[in-house]
């Protein structure tokens, strides 16, 4: 199916890293159709406008139907405009979603993504919604076309689903069981992406440790790490987000011993609580947690950890979040994003007996905060003089500009602003630098850089910036920083991945 080389398209994503990456292959999709993104700026003003949705941000159903309120006036003036809405929202609302908002074009699911330019041209054709929500997964993500956000640092998919029932989340039901892909097709993509110049992936996955399960081998994922090692031209693995039960000695083995996988781990707590870890269904305890922290941190001394914690669980007594702040004490986390519990309808803790009352939930969370923020802070002052090679990133320090300086991620995934060196860097590059100053959430290298590496991840940016030069401007899908993303809002359920 092709369209008219002028028509245009926008990807609205919220959610997590999935969303994202599913989000990647949508604007993948419609560019294969015939569509162009639209240009900067353009909120809402394009031929098709795709929601991937969250179900489990708070208010994630009133902010959706707010967007849709918003384009009803513009799709009517537009004549031929399409909507359409996907993610785990429209997979748990998929009936709702076109009773509320009429003007709905399409209507497509976790599990059918592949799906949306035949969805959109049979809306055209038979002028009436098309409402397709796949119960299981059609055809794996990662083999659909994608239009990546960067040049340098990809994301690639090894799972989709969880097996897990924790009770606060619905991702399980909205994403199903998990699928493991094929060892080989991972590597594969990995290859071909190294080969297009990116230097830096991200393996992801609901639970991304579990990966294995689907075939009985439960080394799979250190395998894969350590396969990832052999790879030329990849300088840097990251993945995101592991689950302390399937976090195996030989995971931590292969994260030690091979040189490109990254001294970072990012793997939700939730809570230090034991009771409250039992009612959430987390099958570790506080013990086991803090055990896998203390042998990661003797095999990679320098790996900075970071979690996710829900604060005010139901039934969580203050007992209770003093072992979350004894946890916290204990692992030393560099960074930890934090989220108020709020009900998710669908989700086992909704209808829980002992919610929490709003005032006490948000006087806890300020204590957690505090405490985080401390240790944060005193775990970056401890950079202070150490020498860093810092993959220099695109548009992540807001003040550069103004203080003329770049920004970029360390081995560990600490965000560090530069002084720009006189020579031309380029996102992809190599910079070495010497760390001078600590702040909770940053570190700064006010002096000269020691060294500038070109790499073929800068000439792969300087090749896709030539190319879009040529193209109109692009709206993009606020690909989070590869690796941990930014926190999120406060008010949140905690869809962590894990």
């Amino acid at each position: 199916m092709d369209v008219h080389p002028s028509k245009t398209y926008e990807v609205r994503t919220y959610g997590c890293q999935m969303n994202v990456h599913d989000s990647e292959r949508l604007s993948g999709l419609l560019e294969s159709a015939g569509y162009v993104k639209a240009p900067e700026g353009a909120d809402g003003d394009a031929d098709v406008v795709v929601f991937n949705t969250c179900a489990v941000r708070e208010n994630a159903d009133n902010r959706l139907y707010g967007n849709l309120g918003r384009l009803a006036p513009m799709k009517t003036k537009r004549p031929g405009m399409q909507i359409a809405v996907g993610g785990c929202l429209a997979q748990k609302d998929r009936e709702t979603i076109v009773k509320k908002a009429p003007w709905v074009d399409v209507v497509f699911g976790t599990h059918n993504i592949g799906k949306l330019p035949v969805l959109l041209e049979r809306a055209r054709v038979q002028e009436e919604a098309q409402v397709e929500i796949a119960e299981s997964l059609e055809a794996f993500p990662s083999t659909l076309p994608t239009r990546r956000e960067s040049a340098y640092a990809a994301w690639v998919s090894i799972s989709v689903g969880c097996n897990n029932t924790c009770t606060f989340c619905i991702v399980p039901a909205l994403r199903g069981k998990e699928k493991d892909r094929r060892t080989g097709d991972i590597l594969a993509e990995i290859e071909a992406l190294v080969g297009e110049g990116v230097s830096e992936i991200t393996l992801l996955g609901q639970n991304v440790n579990a990966y294995g399960s689907d075939i009985g081998d439960r080394e799979a994922f250190s395998k894969l790490l350590r396969a990832c090692g052999t790879i030329d031209g990849l300088e840097r693995v990251r993945f995101t987000s592991p689950h302390p039960r399937d976090f195996t000695d030989d995971v931590i083995a292969a994260m030690a011993e091979t040189p490109n996988v990254m001294p970072q781990l990012h793997m939700p707590l939730q809570s230090g609580s034991d009771t409250v870890l039992k009612a959430m269904r987390r099958s570790y305890r506080q013990e086991r947690y803090l055990g896998i922290i203390e042998k990661v941190r003797a095999a990679i001394p320098h790996a900075a950890i970071t979690t996710d914690i829900i604060v005010g669980f139901p039934g969580e007594t203050e007992e209770d979040f003093e072992q979350t702040l004894h946890a916290v004490r204990a692992a030393r986390f560099a960074q930890a994003f934090t989220f108020q519990y709020s009900k998710r309808p669908g989700t086992p803790a909704a209808t829980m007996d002992g919610q929490i009352p709003k005032k006490v939930v948000q006087a806890r969370y300020e204590r957690l905060v505090a405490l985080q923020e401390e240790i944060s802070w005193e775990e970056n002052k401890k950079q202070v003089g150490r020498t860093l090679e810092l993959m220099v990133a695109e548009g992540e320090g807001r003040k550069d500009g103004a203080t003329h300086r770049l920004s970029g991620r360390a081995p560990d995934n600490r965000l560090v602003h530069f002084t720009k060196p006189d020579q031309e860097v380029r996102p992809g590059d190599v910079v070495t630098v010497e760390v001078t100053y600590a702040a909770p959430h940053h570190l700064l290298a006010e002096g000269p850089a020691l060294d500038v590496r070109r790499t073929r991840a800068g000439d792969a940016w300087d090749k896709r910036n030539a190319t879009e030069a040529a193209k109109p401007a692009g709206v993009l899908l606020g690909l989070p920083k590869i690796g941990v993303p930014e926190p999120l809002p406060v008010a949140t359920g905690g869809c962590s991945p894990a």
